[in-house]
């Protein structure tokens, strides 16, 4: 019984392929100095960059585009966004099950944050230093990427 229940249930959930998703890191220099937005996650509340699943009708950089005007009302300074890396996590769906998802995470230079956005009033916004950011956020892969954001943010385009 249980060889059964583990091999037609739990290890294909195990080997399943990861999903993809893609995120927004908005930022800005104030002083000189870079300055990183973070959101909270709807459901825990946690700080993430605004992410979401891809969308019919957008690349990449404009499922990243899209996600931070509905997640944090970014108004793009201009320009496409660059991929500036990924980063892997397990994402908790319905039922608690962990599902690895891949992420990859595109830099948006934001010129200036809107009060009236899609999901304002559910999430909290805020500015931090790549640091605090760092710091303040769980996955250890968006650890890492944001610990080097600023090497990411001024190595050329490829």
């Amino acid at each position: 019984m249980f060889h059964t229940l583990w091999s037609n249930y739990i290890q294909p959930i195990l080997r399943r392929p990861s999903r993809y998703q893609v995120a927004a890191l908005c930022f800005r220099r104030v002083g000189g100095r870079l300055e990183i937005l973070l959101v909270t996650s709807l459901e825990t509340r946690r700080w993430i960059l605004p992410k979401g699943w891809p969308k019919t009708g957008f690349d990449a950089g404009g499922v990243a585009l899209e996600e931070a005007w509905e997640e944090a009302g970014v108004k793009p300074r201009g320009g496409k966004p660059r991929r500036i890396g990924r980063y892997r996590y397990d994402k908790r769906l319905r039922g608690g099950i962990p599902v690895p998802t891949d992420v990859d995470v595109y830099a948006i230079d934001t010129e200036k944050l809107y009060d009236d956005y899609p999901e304002m009033g559910r999430r909290q916004r805020r500015w931090v230093t790549p640091q605090e950011a760092s710091a303040a956020v769980d996955e250890p892969g968006l650890k890492t990427l944001i610990a080097g954001v600023e090497d990411q943010l001024a190595a050329p385009s490829s």
